[in-house]
């Protein structure tokens, strides 16, 4: 079983270098397996979110694991819906209940729209109370994060952002390490886009350090100091994306990944205001 390291975020709390995600694992018995399965071949972190619906099963399948609560370090999003001193703190005695636990390690907020400074000031809360153990953000680009870290009581440990090889987030590593928050990667495999398992770069790379595309791709971006959440619902595939701690990219390895970037989202920018009126319109106008 592969032991992952752990990185030190911006209060002095540990989390695992890498992490299982659940996004769009659908059915409460399938995610769960999935978690069980994630944990039983060494994933000690899981992200999921109340926007995936799959709190419950994520939280029964720690339950039911041989592994101690304590040393699983569990993340949930605040979804937009929820946004609001009094939403955000309810919706996360709700989500604490469904994952099973009276504490969660990381709560992020979702997006940076709708009532975020209110529900930001509710996470500082809930930390200050021992229910959250870090604090984060997710899908803020750098103009919105040098925002909220400058006035937040508590600074962002987290920002969870699209980041892989085609979009490498070059300006917000800059921005998270001048402030001292920590760049998470979600879509590190870009969704399948750009044809990335059998993009030549990455296979020839593989081979000759004796390791997959894939694995390649992982392995570029915690070089580049970032936190990676790699999903599968197959335990094989979980077992080669968390089989990246056994070598290490060469100098020449990452400037060749690097001229791979091609600076534009693969999914949805948030500077385009068509995606921002899609997210915003989950909640009824005022």
């Amino acid at each position: 079983m592969t032991n992952v390291p752990n990185v030190k975020l911006n209060n002095g709390v540990e989390m695992p270098a890498e992490g299982f995600g659940v996004y769009r694992i659908e059915g409460f018995d399938n995610c769960k397996q999935a978690v069980k399965d994630a944990l039983s071949v060494g994933y000690r972190a899981i992200d999921t979110a109340q926007q995936y619906n799959n709190e419950d099963a994520v939280g029964a399948a720690i339950e039911e694991s041989d592994v101690d609560r304590k040393d699983v370090f569990i993340t949930t999003k605040v979804w937009i819906t929820e946004f609001g001193y009094d939403k955000t703190r309810a919706s996360l005695e709700a989500s604490m209940k469904n994952l099973r636990t009276d504490y969660i390690d990381l709560v992020l907020l979702h997006q940076p729209f709708g009532d975020s400074y209110d529900s930001y000031r509710a996470l500082e809360s809930l930390y200050d109370e021992g229910k959250i153990r870090a604090i984060g953000i997710s899908n803020y680009n750098s103009d919105r994060y040098i925002d909220i870290q400058h006035f937040a009581r508590i600074k962002p440990a987290v920002d969870q952002m699209e980041t892989h090889v085609f979009f490498q987030q070059n300006e917000m590593q800059e921005y998270t390490k001048k402030y001292g928050t920590k760049l998470e990667s979600w879509g590190p495999f870009a969704n399948g886009k750009h044809d990335i398992f059998n993009n030549p770069v990455l296979n020839e790379i593989g081979e000759k350090h004796g390791k997959t595309a894939s694995q390649v791709a992982l392995r570029f971006l915690v070089q580049k100091d970032i936190i990676i959440i790699p999903k599968s619902t197959s335990i094989e595939r979980m077992r080669e994306n968390i089989d990246i701690w056994d070598f290490e990219l060469t100098a020449d390895d990452m400037r060749s990944i690097e001229a791979l970037d091609t600076n534009e989202s693969s999914f949805m920018d948030l500077h385009d205001p068509k995606i921002v009126e899609w997210i915003v319109n989950s909640v009824p106008e005022k």
